[in-house]
């Protein structure tokens, strides 16, 4: 039997390895973990849940293969190197080279295998040894990098070695996300790498009926993916706990608080356990980011790929046009004229009204256009969304709901009609195209009123070896950068939390 297997009703089949397990009944909040929680929990947040009883639990599984072993420090530093990963941290394992070097069961690695992947992504090479130890773990990188399976298969190995869930217990595994697009993505990929060991996982989200969402819970289901406001209304009715909760995901977290969701996100936190494994993931790592990462990590691994910096995939070509508010629609026709070949093209506006006014238009002009936002139903959003990755509409209006955690294929164009409120945001949205290797083309319309991310766009147009028009160079040469909460972050008073 693989150590990965030992699944049991007997809680006390397992040792006792005080670094590497959680804690029993006893240990209480005495031990070293637990001192993260103590600033993490405000006045937003309920009395703490009764953690008397609780069993010790495993969360170190990692074994390094030898030919890991094998590897001198200077063919690590070499690797790393050359796959722009940056780590910080005590006892760093090294990174693995091939699926087989991380020792995951054979029925996850058929899963691998079926899925089409040959080598771990750098995220995954490094990521996976780190969360398998059973440390906390900060991971920082760009949208399309890998990062869900690195979170998620280590988390299949961690609920096969927890006992069974007993009638009303809650899951053992928790993933946060800031959209339910984002979260039904991860359902995803948790259902098709989960069913060969029969772990069962659900999605909790807004938007829709309550009741299958309910049904899933109370079956009891190992592995629950949650956008933080509906999570919190199921647990105010009593249709789950998380006191089972040992491994916890907070995915896009830089996108969670920049929609406002800290004070859900810390209310969800001071109901599980301390000594839980968390895993923070974000693409962009500001203040905000860092200082919330403190307060839910115990000793936590850093692992950056690429640069923590600002920066666009270079794989995408980026142009920008300084034009008016008056000119943009017409400008928006003739780009369509241009380049629609039947590929898929994504356009994004700031606001819900003005995504669904230019779609309107679009459409009386005669484009095959849907938009999605956050204000269509659940059933509307799917639909759109079928409709735009078949080609059948290849064109997609969009606010920011989908600039993030939105996976469809062969984006070839991505069109910002408003230029976003910041610049994590361009990156983001444009990142939507050059996937997975392949080319792609960003068209943004910049306005007067974004002169103040002028000066910081040409950076990353420059950074990134892409032309500079003469317009916007002298606009950037002539205003200061954003202020802070402008540049980065948007102010949190002007976007609605919504789930």
């Amino acid at each position: 039997m693989s150590r990965y297997d030992s699944r049991t009703g007997d809680s006390t089949s397992y040792r006792d390895r005080r670094s590497d397990t959680g804690f029993g009944g006893a240990s209480g909040y005495g031990s070293s973990a637990s001192k993260r929680e103590s600033s993490s929990v405000g006045d937003e947040s309920p009395k703490k849940p009764d953690l008397d009883g609780l069993t010790p639990f495993e969360k170190n599984f990692y074994v390094e293969s030898p030919s890991v072993a094998a590897m001198t420090e200077a063919e690590v530093e070499e690797y790393r190197k050359k796959r722009e990963i940056t780590v910080e941290g005590r006892d760093i394992p090294k990174p693995v080279k091939s699926f087989r070097d991380v020792g995951f069961p054979d029925y996850v690695l058929e899963e691998v295998k079926k899925a089409g992947f040959t080598e771990p992504t750098p995220i995954q090479s490094q990521g996976w040894p780190m969360a398998l130890k059973g440390r906390d773990l900060i991971g920082i990188a760009e949208t399309g990098s890998g990062k869900t399976l690195s979170y998620l298969l280590p988390a299949i190995v961690h609920v096969n070695a927890q006992p069974i869930l007993a009638p009303g217990d809650g899951p053992i595994v928790l993933v946060l996300a800031p959209t339910r697009e984002l979260a039904v993505q991860i359902q995803q990929e948790a259902s098709k790498f989960g069913s060969s060991s029969k772990i069962k996982s659900t999605c909790i989200y807004g938007g829709v009926p309550k009741g299958p969402q309910v049904r899933d819970l109370q079956k009891g289901v190992e592995i629950v993916i949650a956008t933080p406001g509906r999570l919190i209304d199921m647990m105010e009715s009593n249709n789950t706990n998380l006191r089972r909760v040992t491994y916890l995901v907070l995915d896009e977290a830089d996108r969670m608080l920049d929609m406002g969701f800290d004070p859900q996100i810390r209310k969800i936190v001071s109901h599980i356990r301390p000594d839980r494994q968390t895993l923070y993931w974000s693409a962009t790592w500001p203040k905000e980011v860092e200082q919330l990462s403190k307060k839910f990590l115990y000793n936590p691994y850093k692992v950056i790929i690429g640069s923590s910096d600002l920066k666009a995939n270079r794989a995408i070509r980026q142009i920008v046009d300084v034009i008016s508010e008056s000119q943009k629609y017409n400008k928006l026709v003739k780009l369509l004229e241009d380049i629609m070949d039947g590929s898929r093209i994504l356009v994004f506006l700031d606001t819900k009204k003005g995504c669904d006014q230019i779609t309107r238009q679009l459409r009386m002009d005669g484009w095959p256009a849907l938009s999605i936002h956050g204000d269509k139903s659940q059933a509307e959003r799917d639909w759109v969304l079928s409709e735009f990755r078949s080609g059948k509409s290849p064109i997609m209006t969009a606010t920011d709901v989908a600039a993030r955690g939105l996976d469809v294929k062969d984006v070839k164009y991505v069109i910002n009609y408003d230029f976003p409120g910041s610049l994590e945001d361009y990156v983001h949205r444009i990142g939507r195209t050059g996937r997975a290797g392949a080319k792609g083309t960003a068209y943004s319309f910049f306005t007067a009123a974004n002169a103040r991310f002028a000066k910081e766009l040409v950076s990353i147009l420059e950074e990134a070896g892409q032309k500079v028009s003469h317009e916007l160079a002298s606009m950037g040469r002539s205003t200061a950068p954003p202020p802070p909460g402008l540049g980065g972050f948007r102010d949190r008073g002007s976007r609605r939390a919504w789930s």
